[in-house]
C-alpha cells in the first residue's frame, strides 16, 4: 500500500465528509473520486495529503511515498521565470547538481585537483543516474503535449491566464514523477488535444492516480477503480464509470429488495405475536420471536438522495428561420489571426458545438456572435431572437458584493422577489441560503447562480462557454436533460465530450482561420475526422510510391524494311501509336492526379462529409489508373526495343 485511510472521520466544521472510512491506495492503481457537490472530494484529498488531520482513524502512508497534488488553490503562485524555468522546477537535485558541476568545473580548470576531480566524477555519475542531461528535452515535450508552442516556453509565467498556468503546474507535478498523484479536476484547464494527450500519458504512467472529475469520458477511459463519497460513507467499485453506474443500480436494488423481503417477514412475525401473545400454548413461542426480532440486524430502505436541479430553459417567443449570420468575419488580436474573411449561419434548432484547441479562437468567435468582441464585418441578428450569454468567466463576473437574490434581480427578468425565489429554489438555493454572498458560494454554487441567471432572462438562442465546469455529473445529466429538451438554438463551447454528444447537432470548427461546419453528431465528426485522418496518411503513402513520371526521349530510328516481315511491320507500326497514345494519356492523368490533391487538402472539403469521400474516392481511382498506364508505358517501349533489335 502507497497510501490510505484506516478508520477516519474527518469533520469540517459542524459538517462530516467522512465517518469510519477505509481506502488503501496500491501501487500502479487508476481511481475516480467521485461525489455530489459539496460533498468533499476536494476536502478529502487534502486529507490524504496530509493538509488536514482526521478527528478519529489515521492517514497511512509509505516511509518512501510521495505525493503529487493538482488543486485550484495552486493559481495563488506568481512568479517572473519563464513557464519552461517553471516546468523546471520539478528537477532540483538536477539543477543543483547543474550550479555544482558548473563551480567545480572552473575551480577544477585552473588547479587541476586530484579530489576535486574525484568528487567532479562523482557528481557526473549522480547527473547520469538522475538523466539529467535530457531534463530540457523531456519538458520541452510534456508542456508541448498539453498545449503550448516553442515561443511561449521562454515567455514569463505571470503572463498567462489560470487554466494555462494550471497546465503548466501539471507539467511541473508530471515531471516530478510522484508514486501517487492526487488530480482535482484536471480536465476543466485542457482543451480537447490536450485531453486526449493527458489520457495517453496518464495510461502509461508508473504510479497511481487519483482524479476528481466531472468528465465521465475521461473517467471511463482513465480509471479501473471507482471510490464513491456519498453520505459519509466511501463506497468502492471495481470498474471505470460506467461499470460504477451499472454495478450502483444492481446494489441498489438488491438492497431494496432485501429490505422489502425483510419487512414482509417483520410483519408476518408480528402478526404471529399479536395473534398469539395472549394463548397459553403459544405465549413462549410468541416470546420468542420477540426476542428474535430485537437481536434482528435490520436492513435500512435505500432512496437516493442527491442534488436535483429542476432546470427548465422556458422559450418567450419563437424566432424567425435564421438566428444569426456572420458574413466577411475577421478578427486579430496585434500578431495572433483568429479568424479571417469568414461567415457562418447559425438557423433556428441548431443546436452547435464549437470545438477545438485552446488558442483558436472558441470563446472570441462566441464573444463575437454575443456582440461582447470588436471585430471586421457584419453579425446581423435575424427576427424575434432573444439571445443570453453564460461566458466562461461569468462566474468572476458575478457580484461578489451581492447576496444572491440580489444579484437575480440585476439580471432584470422581471420576476418579483417570490418568483426569483421559487427559480432559486430549482436550483437548490431555499430559505435564507438566498441571502448569502456570492464571495462565500463555492464553484459549484457560483455555477448554479450564473445558470438561473440565464434561464430568468427566457432566450430563445443561448450561448454557452464552458457550463459544465464546476458541475458535478449528476447536475451535467439534467443539464443534458434541459437543454434536449429546450425549444430554442445554441451554439456551446465545452471541453467535456459527453455533453456534446449528447447536445449538438452540428459541429463548428475554426481551421485555417475560417470556420468549418459539419452537420451531425459529435460521433459522427468523429468518426468522420478518423476517416480523414486515415485517407490524409494513406494519400501520402500512395503519393510517395507513386513512380514519378517524366518524359522518355525515345528515339526509333527506321529500321531496314527488308529485315521485317509486313506482320511485324505493322505491329511496330501499332505499338509506335499506342505508346503516342500512352505519353498523351500520362499527362492528363497526371494534371487529374495533382488537381485532386488539392482538392483533398482544401479544408473546405472537410465540412461535407458526403464531398469529401467523394473526392477520396475520385483520388484513389485517378492513383490506380495512373500506375496502370505508367506499366503499360514501360511494357510497350520495352516491346519497341525488342522488335528494333531483332530487325537490326
Amino acid at each position: 500500500m502507497l497510501l490510505g485511510l484506516q478508520n477516519v472521520t474527518f469533520e469540517f466544521g459542524a459538517r462530516t465528509i467522512v465517518e469510519d472510512a477505509t481506502w488503501h491506495i496500491q501501487p500502479n492503481e487508476r481511481i475516480g473520486l467521485i461525489g455530489y457537490n459539496g460533498t468533499g472530494k476536494s476536502t478529502l484529498l487534502k486529507v490524504l495529503n496530509g493538509q488536514y488531520t482526521p478527528a478519529k482513524g489515521t492517514v497511512e502512508k509509505g516511509r518512501e511515498t510521495t505525493i503529487g497534488f493538482l488543486h485550484q488553490d495552486l493559481l495563488g503562485f506568481d512568479t517572473e521565470d519563464s513557464i519552461l524555468e517553471v516546468a523546471l522546477g520539478a528537477f532540483v537535485r538536477v539543477k543543483e547538481l547543474e550550479k555544482e558541476l558548473e563551480v567545480m568545473g572552473e575551480e577544477l580548470a585552473k588547479t587541476g585537483d586530484e579530489k576535486l576531480a574525484n568528487d567532479y566524477a562523482e557528481l557526473l555519475h549522480e547527473m547520469d543516474v538522475l538523466d539529467g542531461y535530457s531534463i530540457h528535452h523531456r519538458t520541452e515535450e510534456i508542456l508541448q503535449g498539453l498545449g503550448f508552442t516553442n515561443a511561449e516556453l521562454h515567455k514569463p509565467y505571470k503572463n498567462f491566464s489560470g487554466g494555462w498556468r494550471m497546465r503548466v503546474l501539471l507539467a511541473k507535478m508530471i515531471l516530478q514523477h510522484p508514486d501517487v498523484l492526487l488530480l482535482d479536476e484536471p480536465t476543466n484547464h485542457l482543451d480537447l488535444p490536450s485531453i486526449e494527450w493527458l489520457e495517453k500519458y496518464l495510461a502509461h504512467y508508473q504510479g497511481s492516480v487519483v482524479i476528481v472529475s466531472h468528465d465521465r469520458f475521461f473517467l471511463d477511459r482513465m480509471t479501473t477503480k471507482i471510490v464513491e463519497l456519498y453520505q459519509q460513507q466511501l463506497h468502492i467499485y471495481s470498474g471505470n464509470y460506467s461499470f460504477y453506474e451499472k454495478e450502483k443500480e444492481i446494489r441498489i436494488d438488491m438492497q431494496k429488495k432485501a429490505f422489502e423481503n425483510q419487512q414482509d417477514y417483520i410483519r408476518q412475525q408480528e402478526r404471529f405475536v399479536e395473534r398469539f401473545k395472549a394463548k397459553a400454548s403459544k405465549a413462549a413461542q410468541a416470546q420468542s420471536i420477540v426476542k428474535r426480532l430485537d437481536k434482528l440486524d435490520r436492513i435500512e430502505d435505500v432512496e437516493i438522495e442527491r442534488p436535483n436541479m429542476r432546470i427548465n430553459f422556458a422559450v418567450e417567443r419563437q424566432p424567425g428561420k435564421i438566428i444569426c449570420t456572420l458574413k466577411h468575419v475577421s478578427k486579430r488580436f496585434k500578431d495572433v489571426e483568429i479568424v479571417k474573411n469568414t461567415g457562418a449561419e447559425i438557423d433556428r434548432g441548431d443546436k452547435i458545438a464549437l470545438i477545438g484547441a485552446n488558442g483558436k479562437g472558441k470563446s472570441t468567435l462566441l464573444r463575437i456572435i454575443a456582440g461582447a468582441e470588436t471585430f471586421e464585418g457584419e453579425r446581423e441578428w435575424g427576427h424575434n431572437v432573444m439571445e443570453s450569454f453564460y461566458a466562461q468567466h461569468q462566474l468572476e463576473a458575478l457580484n461578489m458584493t451581492n447576496d444572491i437574490l440580489e444579484e437575480m434581480k440585476d439580471a432584470r427578468s422581471g420576476k418579483n422577489d417570490l418568483e426569483l425565489r421559487a427559480l432559486l429554489g430549482s436550483f437548490l438555493f431555499s430559505g435564507d441560503t438566498v441571502e448569502k454572498k456570492i464571495k462565500v458560494l463555492s464553484g459549484g454554487e457560483k455555477a448554479r447562480v450564473a445558470l438561473a441567471k440565464v434561464i430568468a432572462s427566457k432566450a430563445n438562442f443561448l450561448m454557452l462557454d464552458e457550463p459544465t465546469n464546476h458541475l458535478d455529473i449528476h447536475s451535467v445529466d439534467l443539464l443534458v436533460e434541459a437543454l434536449n429538451k429546450y425549444e430554442g438554438s445554441l451554439i456551446l463551447v465545452s471541453h467535456d465530450r459527453y455533453f456534446i454528444s449528447r447536445i449538438a447537432n452540428k459541429i463548428w470548427e475554426i481551421d485555417n482561420h475560417q470556420i468549418r461546419e459539419f452537420k451531425g453528431s459529435y460521433a459522427e465528426w468523429e468518426d468522420w475526422k478518423e476517416r480523414r485522418d486515415k485517407a490524409e496518411a494513406e494519400s501520402k503513402k500512395l503519393v510517395a510510391a507513386a513512380p514519378k513520371v517524366e518524359k522518355i526521349e525515345v528515339k526509333i530510328e527506321k529500321t531496314p524494311e527488308k529485315n521485317i516481315s509486313n506482320d511485324a511491320k505493322k505491329e511496330l507500326q501499332k505499338l509506335k501509336s499506342r505508346f503516342k497514345q500512352l505519353e498523351e494519356k500520362l499527362s492528363i492523368l497526371n494534371t487529374n492526379k495533382n488537381t485532386l490533391e488539392n482538392k483533398l487538402a482544401d479544408p473546405t472539403v472537410y465540412g461535407d462529409k458526403s464531398k469529401f469521400i467523394t473526392a477520396e474516392s475520385e483520388y484513389k481511382k485517378a492513383v490506380e489508373e495512373l500506375n496502370a498506364a505508367n506499366a503499360e508505358y514501360e511494357k510497350v517501349f520495352e516491346q519497341i526495343m525488342e522488335m528494333e533489335s531483332s530487325a537490326s
